[in-house]
């Protein structure tokens, strides 16, 4: 029986209500990180200027000349330009000739200078430079001219250092806790020995300790026993953090693997390490990826941990980041590329696991 009319729309006007939701959120997300993307790219002057959709096909004014204004012409007040007079601010912000020519005056009072402008079709900006990356990679001292036109000195964070020392925190910080929980998990979901169900009781209740009230007493036993400021230090703490979620979810998946092919392999007289290692583990595999994920994102954006374990000695990627924004506010072209070269790490970590991220989230969930 073929379904009503009414019906079939019902179900094109929820299709449709639920695609172009869809849509709206990937746009949402997607549109400021392709500009924070494209201002990465873009020199300090242009960033001032004109918006990073610029960089887009679009109608805009491209610099046909300049005009040096005279010394003795009065600034402070209204001021004349090819028989036209506007005061100063107007002309900053750009004035239209009759011809339709645009003026533009550029930085402060005292560089007397007049950007002449015509409008025209733009295709593509081809007016883009790796010079930021550089810039903020190194640290060595570099220079650019803010929307003044002024020339300023800066020192680069370094952030290249900081990007491998949090690569050194993150990947130890992420397998330790993994190796660890999957042994935990095993013993809980398989293995049957005293106190079994309060030990994994205080393993769930764990998880609603904020990890806050324990920075200080790890500090304390940090400093007595030399170990504050090392990158043992931080992978010890991000392995104890991390545990109790890392055991929690891998002993929901390790407890609905089939029970009929451990029986098999105990009946062959395999032991619970060759158990652990030859089905266990490779069967694992997607609840092992999705934490993996989880944890290594955790640890990659840490600020506080780091900051606390770690401080300045062996700085990572996030508090190079705070430093950049402390001390260079003002200079978004540094600031983009900088979150960028931040996020490059984590969407490969990301695109990598994906396909086992939600069959590991779904582990445990569905019975039968």
């Amino acid at each position: 029986m073929a379904p009503k009319p009414g019906l079939k729309q019902q179900k094109l006007i929820s299709s449709l209500l639920v695609n172009g939701t869809l849509i709206l959120i990937c746009l949402i997300w997607i549109v400021p990180t392709f500009g924070v993307f494209v201002t990465s790219f873009r020199n300090s002057q242009d960033i001032f200027t004109s918006g990073w959709w610029t960089v887009l096909p679009h109608k805009g004014f491209t610099k046909a000349g300049e005009i040096k204004i005279d010394p003795s012409v009065d600034v402070n007040g209204p001021i004349e330009i090819e028989g036209v007079t506007h005061t100063f601010e107007e002309w900053r912000a750009g004035v239209k000739m009759p011809d339709g020519r645009q003026l533009t005056w550029f930085g402060n009072k005292r560089t007397r200078l007049v950007i002449v402008e015509n409008e025209q079709w733009m295709w593509f900006d081809t007016n883009l430079t790796l010079d930021n990356y550089t810039n903020v990679l190194q640290g060595q001292e570099f220079r650019f001219k803010d929307a003044q036109g002024q020339e300023i000195v800066r020192k680069g964070n370094d952030l290249g250092g900081a990007f491998l020392n949090s690569v050194a925190v993150a990947v130890p910080a992420t397998i330790i806790p993994i190796l660890i929980a999957c042994f935990a998990a095993y013993g809980f979901a398989w293995m049957n020995f005293p106190g079994r169900k309060l030990l994994f009781t205080l393993v769930v209740a764990l998880l609603v300790v904020p990890l806050q009230i324990a920075l200080v007493p790890i500090l304390q036993d940090y400093t007595k026993l030399g170990l504050n400021g090392t990158f043992l230090a931080i992978w010890l703490a991000h392995t104890g953090f991390g545990l109790p979620l890392a055991i929690y979810l891998l002993f929901t998946y390790v407890s609905e693997l089939p029970r009929d092919i451990l029986e098999a392999a105990f009946i062959d007289g395999a032991s619970h390490f060759t158990i652990f290692t030859n089905l266990i583990l490779p069967l694992s595999i997607p609840a092992l990826a999705s934490f993996a994920i989880f944890q290594f994102l955790w640890v990659w954006n840490d600020y506080l941990v780091a900051l606390v374990f770690l401080g300045d000695q062996n700085r990572v990627i996030t508090s190079a980041l705070a430093a950049i924004v402390g001390e260079k506010g003002q200079d978004w072209h540094l600031l983009t590329s900088g979150a960028f070269i931040s996020m490059l790490l984590p969407l490969a970590v990301f695109f990598a696991l994906q396909r086992y991220f939600v069959r590991g989230l779904m582990a445990g969930s569905v019975k039968g």
